[in-house]
């Protein structure tokens, strides 16, 4: 089942998630107010991913309740290398103020060791990144725009079993075109859009303590149309709707269950391998680096490998046209949470 989503509030009055499927715009209206859980587990963030032919940049800005987070990746795909740099605040609850809506006022984050922004300008947004002492003191500045003309997006609301105050509200932006430099290291870097693009993960949330998921997005074009999708499953209560979509040309082409088969030699030591229950997305991937991450604190705890590659195989659209994909940008990862 694939359950469309009609408009109105996310959540009822007693902090439930009225209707769960999906979308293709921004139908559902969030209200932080409306949440029905302490503050400390209220989950919020923005991520963007830029990749280029050779380079790519990662920027988060979270609050999550007990502990806020900025990062910055930048990452040297011909080598490959990543250099990463991550600032937790503790207890923002809030505090940080990022927006309730995908599609309206700006998050400005400062920090003595970084500054952030994600600002909206009319049908683009444009990210900028100050860290001085990032990598040991190489430094990144970041100035890039995305454009973002009409397009459809993937929206997904999502409950959790047996916690009906717990949700899963959460929008990717595919296919945005990047343009703009990046200075690393005293080295300048630039971003074309025609050969740049970039996706925005933006979710906001209540989730139950230990969660396993797994995401995959790509943008890029084919046969000269923006061309993207995005993958996942594993993340609450998927029944009424999963994120599985294609995006070809600014239209959105909703899949069902797609599975992803993890080398067990390692993240990044062998081809990926991904296979879908109707036969229309039908993928390879090829690992270009790992970005890992390992936090234990005994009761929190997070297991992250962002594998970055290319994708190849071949997709159906709605209509039954096939696309063969050749060598694609993008990710894929599993993540283990406990917080």
């Amino acid at each position: 089942m694939q359950r469309e989503l009609g408009p109105g509030d996310l959540l009822d009055a007693r902090g439930h998630l009225q209707e769960a499927g999906f979308a293709t715009s921004e139908v559902k209206r969030y209200r932080r107010a409306s949440v029905g859980a302490s503050s400390l587990r209220i989950k919020e963030w923005d991520y963007y991913c830029v990749l280029s032919e050779d380079h790519g940049l990662a920027l988060t800005v979270a609050d999550n309740g007990y502990m806020g987070l900025l990062s910055a990746t930048w990452m040297d795909l011909a080598t490959p290398k990543e250099t990463t740099e991550s600032i937790l605040i503790p207890f923002p609850m809030g505090r940080m103020g990022l927006p309730e809506t995908a599609d309206a006022d700006d998050i400005v984050q400062t920090h003595p060791r970084m500054n952030m922004a994600f600002r909206l300008a009319p049908e683009a947004r444009h990210l900028s990144m100050d860290c001085p002492g990032f990598g040991k003191g190489k430094g990144l500045k970041v100035d890039v725009t995305l454009s973002q003309p009409a397009m459809d997006r993937m929206v997904i609301a999502t409950p959790f079993a047996k916690a009906p105050r717990a949700f899963y509200y959460n929008q990717k932006i595919n296919c945005m075109p990047a343009e703009g430099t990046v200075v690393f290291d005293g080295k300048s870097f630039v971003f074309d859009p025609a050969t740049a693009s970039a996706v925005l993960d933006w979710g906001r949330g209540v989730w139950t303590y230990d969660n396993t998921w797994y995401w995959g997005s790509a943008s890029g074009h084919h046969e000269g149309r923006p061309f993207g999708f995005n993958i996942g499953y594993g993340f609450g209560d998927t029944s009424a709707a999963s994120e599985n979509m294609l995006f070809y040309d600014g239209r959105a082409h909703k899949l069902e269950a797609v599975t992803f088969h993890i080398p067990p030699e390692g993240y990044d030591a062998a081809p990926w391998r991904f296979t879908s229950n109707d036969g229309r997305f039908e993928m390879n991937f090829a690992p270009i680096i790992d970005r890992a991450a390992n936090m234990n604190l005994d009761l929190l705890r997070s297991i992250q490998h962002q594998v970055f590659g290319r994708f190849s195989g071949s997709v159906v659209l709605d209509d039954g046209r096939r696309l063969e994909i050749a060598d694609i940008l993008g990710f894929a990862e599993e993540v283990q949470n406990r917080w």
